[in-house]
């Protein structure tokens, strides 16, 4: 079954309501093993477009994965990605700010990690958590040392979608290219994971009691996300929106809009120039 990337994607002309996007679609394999295959060729065409995006260097890749705990973000980003050349890519995880990071604006931590040319930078949570976790507590705001006058919870929220929305557009008219996957999952599948790590020893380090305490928060956290992907899903740096609750498809649907992003890009290798076969040439004779 062919996955059409567009069937996720945030459209701008119309107002999210995640009421109305499936935390499940029809799975695209039936058996483990048709996953496994399925899986294998999306990953060997990530490998050659990515020694192909390195080669040519012309455009960075950005993926950026938000998503409720348990979500499937980790396991995404190890399974999709498991064919590409650990040389061309970085991951980051932004867990609570550092008090050095909290020095500066909201955007600099994740700012000095974008990737260059030719390289594809995963943002495992970002800068969006600035307008998630902290509109869920905005009492964090107030241990952030943003100056007292410029916290205006009518405002705020607003100024800081512009400031993201201004950072992409800018990313994007230099060459980065922004891919962003909201891992959409249900409140009952989040439990039954929830259960898992309890109950299987080799999880228990992945269960924290804070995971159990933001889960009272579940609407406040909708509504967030809501509020965040209709504000900044653009046309040329949209939202998709991954039904989660099943890992296998959510990692296949990831897996298809990158390879798509990728294609996208038109990329070639660089040209040999006559004067370089010449050089070449003459190298060659020296062997």
């Amino acid at each position: 079954m062919k996955i059409n990337s567009k069937d996720f994607r945030v459209q701008t002309e119309r107002k999210v309501k995640l009421a109305d996007w499936p935390t499940d679609v029809n799975h695209f394999c039936k058996t483990k093993k048709g996953y496994h295959k399925f899986l294998g060729e999306h990953v060997a065409q990530l490998s050659a477009l990515q020694h192909l995006h390195y080669a040519s260097g012309r455009y960075a890749l950005l993926l950026i994965f938000q998503g409720m705990d348990a979500g499937g973000k980790d396991g995404a980003i190890r399974h999709v990605m498991s064919g590409v050349n650990p040389e061309g890519c970085e991951v980051f995880s932004f867990k609570q700010p550092s008090e050095e990071e909290l020095k500066h604006d909201f955007l600099w931590r994740t700012t000095c990690r974008l990737p260059e040319r030719g390289r594809i930078g995963i943002f495992n949570r970002s800068y969006y958590e600035e307008v998630l976790v902290v509109r869920v507590h905005p009492e964090i705001l107030s241990n952030q040392g943003v100056p007292e006058e410029l916290i205006d919870e009518k405002t705020i929220w607003k100024e800081r979608y512009r400031s993201i929305v201004d950072l992409e557009e800018h990313l994007h008219r230099n060459g980065t290219r922004i891919i962003k996957f909201f891992l959409h999952l249900s409140k009952g599948e989040q439990r039954k994971r929830f259960l898992e790590r309890i109950d299987e020893p080799d999880k228990n380090w992945k269960f924290s009691l804070a995971d159990v305490h933001e889960r009272k928060f579940w609407r406040h956290y909708m509504n967030a996300y809501e509020d965040c992907l209709n504000a900044t899903s653009t046309h040329d740096i949209p939202w998709y929106i991954i039904p989660a609750d099943d890992k296998h498809n959510a990692r296949l649907i990831v897996s298809q809009i990158v390879i798509d992003a990728l294609n996208d890009l038109k990329m070639a290798y660089p040209k040999t120039t006559a004067k370089r076969r010449r050089e070449l040439k003459s190298i060659r004779n020296q062997l």
